[in-house]
């Protein structure tokens, strides 16, 4: 009992020194790890091959775990990413990824989830990055719009943080963003819209209708290849072009969980959320559809994002699928932070985050 006494004092002693410096304590753990945080960048530490994170798996619903929907893609030590969702360029912070390296945004449509992280994205890789020209944006026809209209809001921005910080971290000559539109190819065809050291981006048709235009991209680099469908229907002409490719991404709304929603949003006589959960069932693909493009195509593995409604109970994952999963075993649900590798030049898929 004597040194069981002996013990508790003494560790008793340790909480009462620890407590009182804990000032000094939380300085020296900050200071490590803003040491280690400003020094990371993740795309440099990976190995040579096409990667790809999931810096938003969400849709325009608020997720614990699905932000609205951003792709980052990483060919050798490029970073790109495709759509601008909320939180997307702070996740990619989250992740150990300099917002300052991203090469490129290309973006599927102009819905207001795919773009509204745009502006940040641009001013965030824009100060945090040693850049001498604007953000390029690619898109269809219409990226004019949205990218003019982003410099427009962000301009008393950029006279302000390049009058405070100058040149050194705010040059004018790299404030904002810079459409880069292409046409949008017909059914059937791929359209080249980004070719530079080792890695091309190719633009492919897909439904979103009454969205119109809208896009999907096909990624190559060394061997490897990953496509990101955008907001879609099921369509043949995904199926085409995924034709043996390694990581399709397809977007997925769950129509039974929808109809949930649709008939509560009835019997409490909210008429505009049931005149939205009815609308959007038509203009998505199901998880069981885009099983089926994978299996047919031949992929390498199916990642689920833009995932509608979000998935914030146990179980409601297997509800989601409704199925999916015996048509296409190869498979992972998206969550913030989700992230492969394809290493060049080999068949390897290898899962190297699960989340956040």
């Amino acid at each position: 009992m004597k040194k069981l006494s002996l013990l508790l004092g003494v560790l008793a002693l340790v909480a009462v020194v620890a407590y009182s410096q804990r000032a000094t304590i939380a300085g020296k753990l900050l200071e490590v790890g803003l040491e280690a945080r400003m020094g990371s960048d993740a795309a440099a530490e990976l190995e040579d091959g096409l990667h790809l994170a999931l810096c938003g798996a969400g849709g325009p619903l608020p997720a614990p775990n699905a932000s609205g929907p951003c792709v980052a893609v990483i060919a050798g030590k490029q970073l790109f990413v495709v759509d601008a969702g909320t939180d997307g360029v702070r996740n990619l912070g989250r992740m150990g990824f300099q917002s300052g390296s991203i090469q490129a945004v290309f973006l599927t449509h102009f819905h207001s989830d795919h773009i509204d992280g745009l502006g940040e994205m641009g001013t965030i890789r824009w100060a945090g990055g040693d850049n001498q020209t604007p953000l390029p944006v690619y898109g269809p026809a219409g990226v004019e719009r949205v990218v003019d209209g982003f410099n427009m809001a962000y301009a008393q921005d950029f006279d302000f943080r390049h009058e405070h910080h100058g040149d050194l971290v705010a040059p004018m000559s790299a404030a904002g963003l810079q459409a880069m539109p292409f046409t949008t190819p017909a059914m059937g065809e791929l359209e080249l819209v980004y070719q530079a050291e080792g890695i091309k981006v190719e633009a492919l048709a897909v439904d979103h209708s009454p969205v119109a235009p809208a896009v999907g991209y096909r990624f190559s680099y060394k061997g490897r290849t990953l496509l990101i469908t955008g907001d879609t229907t099921k369509q043949d002409n995904i199926q085409k072009f995924s034709e043996g490719i390694d990581l399709l991404v397809h977007e997925a709304l769950a129509p039974n969980l929808v109809n949930m929603m649709n008939a509560t949003a009835d019997k409490l006589g909210n008429e505009i959320m049931a005149k939205i959960t009815y609308d959007i069932l038509d203009y998505h693909a199901s998880p069981v559809e885009a099983a089926e493009t994978a299996r047919d195509a031949g992929v390498g593995h199916l990642l689920y994002y833009h995932i509608v409604p979000p998935l914030i109970i146990p179980g409601q994952d297997l509800l989601y699928l409704n199925g999916a999963e015996d048509i296409f075993p190869d498979y992972t649900i998206g969550e913030d932070g989700v992230s492969f590798t394809l290493p060049a030049n080999s068949d390897e898929i290898r899962m190297f985050r699960r989340s956040l």
